[in-house]
């Protein structure tokens, strides 16, 4: 590449590489414009060469997604320590390790390129609960409603295989964690180096075993996945959170997995911005031609308003806010947390749904950073308490367990589109919440009632 060549890439390409890709290209040739021509050449040469971005190559279409990787695959051979990361076919798209003058190699000769994105930061969403969205009292013909025969995927920090976390209803106890993904560190079996992810398993599908049932959570009898995103500190990267949606794609495709992923929840989230990412994609193609329910947290930056994170500004998902339930099974003193994000008045509405999201008693991963971190909200040897909107998306996960268990008796299976409509239409909206659409939402799950109307 020629002198001021990372200038010429981004006026050249405007058009296909994203916002921030831009800004990080122009600060590469910046820092030189205040050398002497010759030494700002060298400079520049060497950093259009060794500088790597990971990016996410999105392709125009399906029929050109397999001779784009090809393309792809062929110019990251050709320049030094370029790598291929990860591969979307849900979504036509796959991550790779670039310089710039291996982006502006891409761009001149892979006409199927469609778009590329910068990778970025993605974190875990942390700033009496399953009796306040009034789950225990769901039965079927005297049956209790538990998310028998039921999947949730948890992407988060990984999940440890806790006892609360296994079936205990036989001679032998069975682990309920059916499946493990680790795209982080690659090992094998289930553990959670950070804890959120566990805590995240336990209030979706805990049922409470270590202390005789008390923190059992709305589907005790879920089946669980555990993908692994987030690193012991509780941060990813989009490109490995988009790949954990595309992996649980890939699982439910495989014939030989029999118990299907009905359920994602994401306790994680970046910034939103006015262009669409790869991961919001990959996950409104998991809700509309995969038929996954995702459940996605709204984020943790209230009270301000328009601060609802990425994904979670995703209108099909089921987006939820965290309400302050102040430890009482009783809905009356109940307020949104002052952390749990907004949207803006004029937008549509997000959150969907509020649940509880403060002080939630669920379960310990031993040893983690969490868990290291914060002793003093340890209970006992199993439990700790966390905040955030990251514990009120999984309570959501498991109360949609609830509502396809039930349905699954009556023979229907419902869509992730039907699924939302009776959930929100079950929600409890107070008077005082209606002209506050958003933050509350559509209002507080209530379990009970949305069963009621099915």
């Amino acid at each position: 590449m020629s002198e001021f060549s990372t200038v010429q890439l981004i006026q050249r390409y405007s058009n296909k590489l994203d916002r921030k890709l831009r800004q990080e290209l122009l600060e590469l040739y910046h820092p030189s414009t205040s050398k002497p021509s010759i030494a700002r050449s060298l400079i520049e040469k060497s950093l259009n060469r060794y500088k790597k971005f990971s990016v996410i190559a999105e392709f125009n279409d399906a029929s050109c997604y397999v001779e784009g990787v090809k393309e792809a695959q062929s110019i990251v051979k050709k320049h030094s320590r370029c790598k291929m990361k990860h591969d979307y076919p849900s979504i036509n798209s796959c991550c790779m390790e670039l310089s710039p003058n291996a982006i502006g190699n891409l761009l001149d000769t892979c006409p199927h390129t469609k778009k590329l994105h910068i990778d970025h930061e993605v974190k875990a969403l942390l700033d009496v609960a399953t009796p306040s969205i009034n789950a225990l009292q769901v039965t079927d013909s005297d049956i209790n409603i538990t998310g028998r025969n039921t999947t949730i995927a948890i992407i988060d920090t990984g999940i440890y295989p806790h006892e609360d976390l296994k079936d205990h209803s036989g001679t032998t106890s069975k682990d309920r964690i059916i499946a493990f993904e680790d795209l982080v560190n690659h090992r094998k079996g289930p553990y959670d180096d950070n804890g959120h992810g566990t805590h995240c398993a336990g209030d979706a599908a805990g049922n409470g075993f270590s202390l005789n049932g008390k923190f059992a959570s709305p589907a005790p009898d879920a089946n669980l996945v555990g993908v692994k995103v987030l690193n012991r500190i509780g941060s990813g990267s989009l490109s490995t959170v988009t790949a954990g949606v595309q992996w649980c794609i890939d699982y439910n495709n495989n014939p030989n997995n029999t118990n299907k992923i009905d359920i994602i929840s994401m306790s994680l989230g970046a910034p939103s911005t006015d262009e669409e990412t790869p991961l919001e994609k990959i996950v409104r193609e998991a809700w509309n031609k995969h038929g996954i329910v995702m459940c996605v947290a709204a984020g943790n930056e209230g009270p301000d308003a328009g601060t609802i994170t990425s994904p979670g500004t995703v209108q099909e998902v089921i987006t939820v806010g965290a309400i302050d339930d102040k430890n009482t099974v009783v809905r009356r003193d109940d307020e949104i947390a002052d952390f749990s994000s907004r949207n803006t008045d004029n937008s549509p509405i997000k959150p969907d749904v509020v649940a509880p999201g403060t002080n939630i008693v669920s379960l310990r991963s031993p040893y983690s950073y969490l868990e290291i971190l914060q002793k003093n909200n340890r209970i006992g040897s199993n439990y700790i308490t966390l905040s955030g909107t990251s514990m009120a998306t999984p309570i959501c996960a498991g109360a949609c367990a609830q509502i396809i268990e039930y349905t699954r008796r009556r023979g229907m299976e419902l869509t992730p589109d039907e699924l939302k409509q009776i959930l929100v239409a079950g929600a409890s909206l107070r008077e005082e919440w209606e002209n506050d659409r958003k933050t509350y939402g559509n209002g507080y799950i209530n379990i009970q009632e949305t069963i009621s109307l099915i």
